[in-house]
């Protein structure tokens, strides 16, 4: 992973969109499952999701084969869900204060509270005939509980407690052939979208303004990211010697602040959001009040490794 700041100017604080607070729902214990996500389980129907959330904002695709159904409102009370073709419940991911469990365990709950409630994370996945080793360095464990695979997150800046959940149906994990998915047209759009949205859910956890999509810096990060995969390299500069910000200026993009975070080898955007955040460089782009908007782009290489390029600005 890597991260720079360029800064020009700054802005002042009553220059930052103010976003109007939305209630948070009242969250109750799961009826069936260890754990729910805004009082939805896995099994439930989109008829029951839409009457509690409204409408989708979103829908694109994920690594799984199906969409990730993004709700919020203004990404507040911000969760996604993944349906089968039955319109059931088949995922469930929030990285906001939306996370219910029959063990007590929730957004802000420690790491050493999650252990002794749920015991040991497993440490690898059967992919077709092959073991993939989980090696989280301690930022995410993941458990077979219910029918499902929970992965729980870790905030290592907030004191190793629980950041986000990911709820993936056991049957739709197993369908899922490889440790990368086949690269796509729609999967390259999904990531990046995803990645635009859980940023803007972070923001909006830490009381920041709400970004918005950048779709001329959005080229200048997916010719990057294209860049890095088919020439085997990760880093800020590119074989030219050109700087992102130097990229951006080719691409006569004018800003007074810029910033840009790479991630490679993570087989998702969640997975490469949630890595960003515990890397402090990269936290800080995310975090960060004077940006304006943001511009996401991945690229897949002959191996099906995603690499991602997010472009931050302040023009």
């Amino acid at each position: 992973m890597g991260s720079l700041t360029d800064t020009l100017d700054t802005a002042t604080d009553k220059e930052r969109q103010e976003t109007e607070k939305v209630k948070k729902p009242a969250l109750e214990a799961p009826a069936e499952a260890s754990f729910s996500v805004r009082n939805i389980e896995l099994g439930d129907s989109k008829d029951k999701v839409e009457k509690l959330a409204g409408g989708a904002k979103r829908h694109t695709r994920n690594e799984y084969g199906v969409e990730w159904y993004a709700y919020h409102e203004h990404y507040q009370n911000f969760f996604m869900v993944a349906y089968d073709t039955n319109n059931q419940v088949v995922g469930l991911y929030t990285n906001q204060d939306l996370i219910s469990s029959k063990q007590g365990i929730k957004r802000g709950t420690p790491k050493a509270d999650v252990a002794e409630k749920l015991g040991k994370p497993i440490t690898k996945l059967l992919k077709g005939n092959v073991y993939y080793q989980i090696k989280s360095d301690g930022e995410y464990e993941m458990f077979e509980m219910d029918q499902s695979y929970v992965t729980i997150f870790y905030d290592k800046h907030e004191k190793n407690t629980v950041t986000s959940i990911q709820i993936i149906n056991a049957d739709l994990e197993k369908q899922k052939s490889g440790y990368f998915a086949a690269a796509s047209p729609e999967l390259k759009q999904g990531f990046e979208y995803q990645l635009f949205d859980l940023t803007n859910a972070a923001r909006v956890n830490h009381d920041l303004s709400v970004l918005t999509w950048d779709k001329r810096v959005k080229v200048t990060a997916q010719d990057h990211s294209k860049d890095m995969a088919v020439n085997q390299y990760f880093n800020h500069t590119n074989l030219e010697g050109e700087s992102p910000f130097d990229r951006m200026e080719d691409d006569n993009i004018k800003f007074r602040m810029a910033g840009e975070n790479l991630a490679a080898g993570q087989n998702s955007s969640i997975f490469a959001h949630e890595g960003l955040m515990n890397s402090i460089g990269h936290r800080e782009n995310k975090l960060q009040k004077d940006f304006q908007s943001l511009g996401v782009g991945v690229a897949f290489d002959q191996e099906q490794k995603p690499y991602y390029t997010e472009n931050y600005l302040r023009k």
